[in-house]
């Protein structure tokens, strides 16, 4: 049997850690059993579906990278099929028309709450006749089975049973003719020939009210498995609707697409003590025995943690195609100062997003004529004025040949020894007149390079300012 999983979100939004989650897993478990990934958009929502959320999620899934064998589909497209279905249940009186208004159902529903009672459809039109000429509104109902349970094994779970008493009879077409969502993905599994449903844990419930439907029309039940929650750092459910932020935000933020992965498979599945998988890796050690049945929690030092490593141990020339993006944003022109190849080896340790190294380069390639006020006046100060120049006049007389790290490192020092002047006073007020903050790579290393020219003018531009005070 080959495998078929399908990832299906909504397009009523942008993609969220979640639901990537969900699509990682399923395609993780597709291509681990060689079998297919399908992409299903279920847009039936016609109020809530945007074609700008369907271009995020796919956006999104190109970015990290989870290929899909067929579609996408639109659920949008197939209303024609689910009506087909739904005439064909209706001749096989595995589904009838329900008449009942919304001010009975508002009755029924107070009345057993009134009572404590569980609210669910009392199965008014299950058996009635009605006439074919008819002119009253209606809904299509499933005629949900009254006796017994619906079973089936979860592969994260278990064994999960529900009592049909506890199920009503599911809507499954409105009074607009439109299909419901419990219904058309019971439909598009079947046809797609999805053998494993991989899902969050809120749709449980669905389960059972879907296995009776695929029952009715004769379809194979899929495999089973619901994953557990994502909590936000308070602890409170992750939801598109509030707490959850786009995917495509953290590329922006600068995160790679291997650390967001690597990030996402260990939310929820473990393989021993290892943290550090790459794709290959997922997709020959993924499957459901160690997948946690427990709500897993996000934390964004974890997530930059992994990005520091990526940042450090992917090829130097990938790091810098991926910055490209950042750079741009940044309106860095990179053509304007050193290599940024040379750039990347150096500042890349020390930072854990790309957007961090884009931040911190600019400086390499742009000049700056207005210091941060309140930087430069609490360290530019008049008593800093004779170190500056000194090292100044120092820097200026290196040869070209000479200008080498360990020499613009001696410079400083013998500053520092002839003025009797503090290191740490002279390095931070230097630090601001060649970069203009207070936290940069070492001295000697900015001011290599920089070069000459760009160092003497920055702190010329310094003492300009410390002349001012």
């Amino acid at each position: 049997m080959e495998i078929k999983t399908r990832f299906a979100p909504s397009p009523t939004g942008y993609l969220h850690i979640g639901s990537a989650r969900t699509a990682l897993y399923s395609w993780l478990y597709s291509r681990h059993n060689k079998g297919k990934f399908i992409l299903r958009i279920e847009d039936t929502d016609s109020e809530r579906s945007t074609l700008n959320s369907i271009s995020s999620i796919i956006d999104s899934m190109k970015w990290l990278g989870l290929n899909w064998d067929e579609g996408p589909y639109y659920q949008s497209q197939r209303t024609n099929r689910y009506c087909e279905v739904i005439n064909d249940m209706l001749k096989a009186g595995t589904a009838y028309k329900c008449y009942c208004s919304k001010e009975r159902l508002d009755i029924l529903r107070n009345i057993q709450i009134n009572k404590r009672e569980k609210p669910r459809y009392d199965g008014f039109c299950r058996n009635k006749i009605y006439s074919n000429n008819i002119d009253k509104p209606y809904v299509v109902r499933f005629n949900n089975p009254q006796n017994g349970t619906v079973a089936f094994y979860d592969q994260i779970r278990g064994l999960i049973e529900f009592s049909n008493q506890e199920l009503d009879d599911l809507i499954i077409c409105r009074t607009d003719g439109s299909p419901t969502y419990n219904f058309c993905v019971v439909i598009d599994d079947w046809d797609m020939g999805i053998t494993h449903v991989i899902r969050g844990e809120e749709h449980i419930n669905n389960t059972p009210r879907q296995i009776n439907i695929l029952k009715a029309i004769g379809a194979k039940i899929p495999t089973y498995a619901h994953l557990s929650v994502i909590l936000d750092s308070d602890g409170k459910k992750l939801s598109k609707r509030c707490n959850a932020i786009d995917v495509m935000q953290y590329r922006d933020d600068g995160y790679l697409s291997e650390a967001f992965l690597n990030y996402l498979v260990r939310l929820g599945w473990s393989h021993g003590n290892q943290e550090i998988f790459s794709l290959s890796e997922m997709i020959a050690l993924f499957n459901f025995n160690t997948v946690s049945k427990s709500a897993s929690k996000l934390n964004i030092k974890k997530l930059k943690w992994l990005n520091q490593y990526y940042i450090n141990n992917l090829p130097l020339n990938y790091i810098e195609q991926e910055l490209q993006r950042h750079t741009r944003k940044q309106k860095i022109n990179i053509n304007n100062g050193p290599n940024l190849s040379k750039l990347i080896t150096l500042v890349r340790k020390r930072s854990q997003t790309l957007l961090e190294i884009a931040i911190s380069y600019k400086y390499f390639y742009e000049e700056f004529d207005i210091f941060n006020i309140e930087v430069a006046k609490k360290y530019l100060r008049p008593n800093i004025r004779s170190p500056l120049e000194l090292i100044r006049n120092k820097l200026a007389v290196i040869e070209d040949n000479q200008w080498i790290i360990e020499n613009i490192r001696n410079v400083i020092q013998d500053t520092v020894d002839n003025l009797n002047f503090s290191m740490n006073i002279l390095g931070i007020a230097l630090r601001v007149a060649l970069t203009g903050q207070c936290k940069s790579l070492s001295l000697d290393i900015i001011i290599e390079t920089i070069g000459r020219k760009r160092s003497i003018a920055r702190i010329n531009q310094a003492l300009k300012f410390i002349d001012k005070l």
